[in-house]
């Protein structure tokens, strides 16, 4: 018999339910290790099995998926069925699920459900996270949640909601290990045989070591306690340099605390210096990664949250930002207006503006990069800022000269006017000398004035750029040639 025709390629499907079957029933799901595997044929089989009313198959793939997973098909998929996994496998779309999705989306999905239902999520999580997971709801629905949890749970959310957003009180765990420096190793190792998973945090590599008044002396890691004998004393055992971290201050200067440290843990504090809590360098891992791509986002006048965003919000949100570079431009036109008897005698000097400008915008553009990475770094302060300046004056005009010379001669053989040459390459000196010079001024100058320079250099810098090499090419042309 001829088989050929038909054959086919199993689908994503009906992997996943062949893998099932030959599943050890007995082996420990810590044996299993899944890969991520969330293809687009998988959510198209998925989103065909739902319309299919079969929800077993749907139940096998999601099962096979890791939290990430999870949560990049929710991101993917339409609100209904989104709302209708979410609904139908609550014991597949956990807690940890959620926190992979963008903010904007969480908050959506998350104001979908019942208040108990989110509640009985974040008793499931640590402090920290449950505070990350219903910190942008709104208020009327985050108090609503609070009433459905317990008593300690919830006065544990609702101090974390106290401090500053993007602070060190919103990143912190509750669940920590503290002792008094009078133990010693074996009554340490005791407490903590007896405490077990109920008392003790999940995952803890450092015991910190306190006074009667809850300040922290020292710290003592995990291995250190392990290897020392049962009689040895903890304040003697106990490292005494410490970095504890005041609850308000704020995510970025934390993270550069952990990688200039090499920290993987540290104490949060109160205004009194008693330890509340504590934020690991998995945490501090996620600060970094939201910090850079909000920096990214900003540089281009737009918001993380846009992509999830309806249609309206997100045109409002980009509005202003568009109306601002629109004033800027028209501002750009007014100084080409004031040369306007000379373009009409010199038709080349239309050609090639865009040049000039162009190339200033580009150039200045790579001057402003370096210095907001700088200033968000906290690797540009008095001490270096004249000389960083110098540097990049001294950069736009090396490059200002080299590409003058490059320019003038291609223009000036091109429209056969070596004037025209001498005209459109000292104007590209000038205009790089300043893309250089305001490139850095720019950021430091809004850094002064509390303004985010990742938000609005961009948009000045290009003004300043379209300006200076309007005017300068415009101007020196009406000086020279005319």
């Amino acid at each position: 018999m001829n088989t050929d025709a038909h054959t086919r390629e199993p689908s994503a499907l009906e992997d996943v339910k062949q893998e099932s079957l030959f599943k050890d029933p007995e082996a420990p799901d810590t044996d299993v290790v899944v890969e991520a595997a969330l293809s687009d044929e998988m959510i198209d089989d998925i989103l065909t099995a739902l319309d299919d009313g079969r929800e077993e198959d749907v139940r096998l793939i999601l099962a096979d998926l890791n939290a990430a997973d999870r949560g990049d098909l929710l991101s993917k998929i339409g609100g209904d069925d989104r709302a209708f996994l979410i609904d139908r496998f609550p014991h597949i779309f956990t807690a940890d699920v959620f926190s992979w999705l963008a903010p904007e989306l969480a908050r959506q999905t998350i104001e979908g459900m019942t208040p108990a239902r989110v509640a009985s999520m974040l008793a499931t999580l640590e402090s920290d996270d449950a505070v990350a997971l219903i910190e942008d709801l709104s208020p009327s629905f985050q108090k609503q949640i609070l009433l459905k949890l317990s008593a300690s749970d919830r006065a544990a959310v609702e101090e974390g909601l106290t401090y500053p957003e993007e602070s060190a009180g919103r990143r912190m765990s509750r669940d920590f290990v503290a002792i008094p420096r009078f133990w010693t190793v074996g009554k340490t190792i005791d407490y903590m045989r007896e405490a077990g998973g109920e008392e003790l945090p999940d995952h803890f590599t450092v015991v910190f070591v306190i006074d009667p008044l809850y300040h922290v002396v020292g710290e003592i890691p995990l291995d250190r306690i392990l290897r020392s004998k049962r009689s040895v004393k903890i304040e003697d055992l106990a490292l005494t340099e410490i970095h504890p971290i005041p609850a308000d201050t704020d995510q970025e200067e934390v993270a550069r605390l952990f990688r200039r440290e090499g920290l993987t843990s540290a104490p949060i504090v109160d205004a009194n210096d008693r330890i509340i809590g504590v934020i690991t360098v998995d945490d501090v891992v996620e600060v970094v990664a939201e910090e850079a791509q909000e920096d990214i986002m900003r540089l281009g006048g737009v918001d993380s949250s846009d992509l999830h965003r309806s249609i309206l919000p997100t045109a409002a949100s980009r509005f202003w930002w568009l109306g601002i570079n629109l004033g800027t431009a028209f501002l750009a036109s007014s100084v080409v207006g004031l040369f306007e008897a000379t373009l009409q005698q010199i038709v080349a000097l239309a050609v090639l503006m865009p040049i000039v400008a162009g190339m200033g915008g580009n150039a200045g553009t790579q001057t402003l990069t370096v210095a907001v990475r700088a200033l968000a770094m906290k690797e540009l302060s008095k001490t270096n800022m004249l000389r960083t300046i110098f540097k990049e004056t001294a950069v736009g005009f090396l490059n200002g000269f080299a590409f003058a010379l490059i320019t003038g001669v291609a223009a000036a053989y091109w429209f056969d006017s070596q004037m025209l040459g001498v005209v459109i390459g000292l104007a590209m000196i000038v205009n790089l000398v300043a893309a250089g010079l305001f490139g850095i001024l720019i950021p430091l100058l809004l850094e002064r004035v509390k303004v985010d320079p990742a938000l609005a250099s961009a948009v000045f810098l290009t003004t300043v750029t379209d300006v200076v090499g309007f005017f300068t090419f415009l101007g020196l042309a009406s000086w020279l040639m005319l």
